[in-house]
């Protein structure tokens, strides 16, 4: 059981693929909160300033909160209050949408309590804050692949708990969204006929994120581009594996449009790169 359910019962709850927790209050004495965040009396008591930051979750003020746990590490360090309080330090921040604090104050109890049942807990939320921290797919992904990362790790670290079973759901969107940039570029490379380039950028989305809803465009994309190379053959080879995988793919239809228009139909070359692509992963 979580230290931290001799005072408070913590509970992970998917909510459309937002992380919302529960708060129960139980077998507490709440004390009322200190608006002092500055002067902190040496002898107050860690439980006492412990429970003014639930006092303050409780009434959804959790910046607050995060600032009032914060106290009890200023005060009382290496203390047992001190490591309940900065698990609950980064939480606040988390509700808070401080991602950053909450990613730091995270990584910092990681690594001075690695052993910690609440260990899987804390990575989760920092993996989780790095999630919410993924940018416009216009944008740089580097963020998006230290959310990966860092979801990777929790799923790696601690496969049997709720927390895995949620941020497999969040490495699929992410896994998504590095492929859709790769999309992005590759569409931009085919504007500018640089087919060489684009074909490129398909193939990355082929060959690490055929799991994606993005590989049946990247499929069509092949078609396109090799077709305007002519390069015929790897043409029908993409047109061919995209039917079979997605034989309802709208983009199939439309590749099986574009090789008939060149004087040919799908017809699938085993030792291109793109069907020994799908055949490491079991497709195809």
């Amino acid at each position: 059981m979580r230290f931290f359910y001799e005072v408070l019962k913590v509970r992970a709850v998917v909510r459309g693929g937002t992380l919302a927790l529960a708060l129960v209050m139980g077998l507490l004495v709440t004390g009322c909160a200190s608006d002092k965040d500055d002067v902190l009396p040496p002898d107050e008591p860690a439980e006492k300033i412990y429970n003014e930051g639930l006092t303050l979750l409780r009434r959804q003020e959790p910046e607050k909160a995060a600032k009032r746990f914060e106290d009890v590490d200023k005060t009382h360090p290496y203390s047992e209050w001190a490591r309940k309080s900065l698990l609950m330090t980064t939480y606040s921040y988390f509700e808070a949408g401080k991602y950053d604090e909450a990613i730091a104050t995270g990584r910092r109890y990681t690594a001075l309590y690695p052993g910690s049942q609440d260990a899987a807990y804390a990575q989760y939320l920092v993996a989780s804050a790095l999630y919410e921290n993924i940018p416009d797919i216009t944008r740089d992904q580097r963020k998006t692949r230290q959310a990966l990362d860092a979801l990777d790790d929790v799923v790696r670290k601690y496969p049997n708990t709720e927390y895995a079973a949620t941020a497999k759901k969040k490495i699929e969107v992410a896994r998504d969204q590095l492929a859709g940039k790769e999309m992005l570029v590759g569409r931009y490379y085919l504007e500018q006929r640089n087919y060489t380039g684009a074909i490129n950028r398909f193939k990355v989305v082929v060959t690490q994120y055929q799991t994606t809803r993005q590989v049946e465009e990247a499929l069509y994309r092949l078609t396109e581009a090799y077709m305007a190379l002519g390069v015929v053959s790897e043409a029908q080879t993409a047109a061919a594996v995209l039917g079979y995988n997605f034989p309802d793919s709208s983009w199939y239809k439309d590749a099986y449009k574009l090789v008939q228009a060149g004087g040919v139909e799908p017809q699938e070359n085993k030792a291109s790169w793109i069907s020994q692509a799908f055949k490491k992963m079991g497709l195809g």
